[in-house]
């Protein structure tokens, strides 16, 4: 299996400081700062990003799911939304929450629940991820 690497980097005190994200594959490079991850500062941030990789491994395993079962989708978007808070005082990802809005001919709301839960509990970010309570709101549009 691959190795996937991403880096970043920080410069300066937390709350005066900055930093950059860039992808391995340097499909993405953006600046990030105490603003944009604790405020609502310009930039983006690392939880920004578990975002975006859960939203996408969702996606792709619930389409995988569907699939293999016979029903291919035309389309599968998902919103993750990652919530900070905290944890024994400490800052902490509190939940996420996946929503989920596919469009599947064929398959009954039933089936495509069963298939929407075996995703969120079976992608490799929610695996990775296991300590964090995960909530899906998954519907057929």
């Amino acid at each position: 299996m691959p190795v996937r690497k991403s880096t970043g980097t920080w410069r300066g005190s937390l709350k005066e400081g900055d930093g950059s994200i860039r992808l391995g594959s340097g499909a993405f490079e953006g600046p990030y700062s105490f603003a944009s991850r604790f405020e609502e500062g310009t930039g983006t941030n690392p939880d920004e990003l578990v975002a975006a990789a859960h939203a996408g491994c969702f996606s792709m395993q619930l389409a995988a799911s569907l699939t293999e079962a016979g029903f291919v989708p035309a389309e599968v978007q998902t919103e993750a939304n990652v919530h900070l808070g905290r944890d024994d005082g400490k800052a902490a990802i509190t939940k996420i929450v996946l929503v989920c809005r596919a469009q599947v001919a064929a398959v009954e709301p039933e089936v495509f629940a069963e298939h929407a839960e075996a995703a969120k509990n079976g992608c490799i970010i929610s695996r990775a991820l296991s300590a964090v309570p995960i909530e899906l709101d998954a519907q057929l549009v």
